[in-house]
């Protein structure tokens, strides 16, 4: 496709991104570049990827000429990265902030130009290339920019698009969410130990079941609720296990995880925005005041009212 892509932010999801983006030769690695703040993880990528991986310090450096820039870097650090490149920008250019949290219209009001931008919220497992990611756009993206970041995206997993209001909702969801799954996976391979397996033994039939019984519901498009009750026998051991689990309220904390998180996500949007502030223009020149000046100097003998 003859692509020039820059990321900025090269740490576990830039990473991902530009593993994903050379695997799939959306773009070569010469059309590749990348920053990142740490000289051993530029050594790695650089290595590993034959890309040129660059100090952040060369951020403006490495978005000049771009076709999309991706600004992979923490969200409380978005303001600056986007105040330095800002001058570099074209309007041609595709924007793609990763940042959770981090609202469309604040990188708008900091880039004060019109850019394609996207707010996409990807998660952990794009580093195995079983990615969940959501995408919202702004008023400036195009149905053929929109189908661009879907591929992008796509080399690493499922791609959905959103709206923007949505995707506090998504954070808490998918983002979050392979924490949750760890804490069961967790206490699924400790109850297998507890039972008298070995840990090895657990772990491996853990992982397998908790992939397997993902994979099922994707493939067969069927509710969980269907999956579930053709495990599920009378009188047997998993309607016992079901039992336990819903005394204890398994669904409803998780169903109140998500809640948690998403307003948790929505509070630290607004810390975002609250905490920064865009530097005040500089005064210009007042012209009255220079007048004034001019006026006073043409008549030095001027006597001063007395007080």
């Amino acid at each position: 496709m003859g692509l020039k892509i820059a990321i900025l932010g090269a740490g576990n999801i830039g990473g991902a991104l530009l593993g994903g983006i050379l695997k799939s030769h959306l773009a070569e690695p010469n059309d590749v570049v990348a920053t990142d703040a740490r000289e051993e993880r530029r050594q790695e990528l650089e290595e590993k990827w034959k890309v040129r991986v660059l100090p952040t310090s060369d951020n403006r450096k490495a978005v000049a000429g771009r076709d999309v820039v991706i600004l992979a870097v923490k969200p409380n650090i978005v303001p600056k990265v986007v105040e330095e490149i800002r001058g570099v920008l074209r309007e041609n250019q595709i924007v793609i902030s990763v940042a959770a949290a981090v609202p469309i219209s604040f990188i708008e009001s900091v880039l004060r130009k019109r850019v394609a931008l996207f707010r996409v919220m990807p998660n952990i497992p794009v580093l195995v290339e079983e990615g969940a990611t959501a995408v919202s756009g702004n008023q400036a993206t195009t149905p053929e920019q929109r189908k661009l970041v879907e591929k992008i995206f796509g080399t690493l997993g499922a791609v959905v698009f959103v709206e923007e209001s949505q995707l506090d909702a998504v954070t808490a969801l998918s983002g979050s969410g392979p924490a949750y799954i760890y804490m069961v996976i967790e206490a699924l391979i400790a109850g297998g130990t507890k039972m008298g397996l070995s840990h090895a033994v657990a772990t491996t039939l853990t992982e397998q079941t908790v992939l397997g019984a993902a994979k099922l519901v994707r493939e067969t498009k069927l509710h969980p609720a269907v999956l579930r009750d053709e495990v599920t026998t009378p009188g047997g051991t998993t309607i016992a296990a079901i039992h336990e689990l819903e005394k204890h309220g398994l669904r409803a904390m998780l169903i109140s995880a998500v809640e948690t998180a998403t307003l948790r996500s929505k509070e630290i949007a607004a810390q975002i925005v609250q905490n920064f502030s865009p530097p005040s223009a500089q005064p210009g020149p007042n012209p009255k005041a220079k007048h004034s000046r001019d006026r006073s100097a043409s008549h030095p003998k001027a006597k001063k009212r007395s007080r």
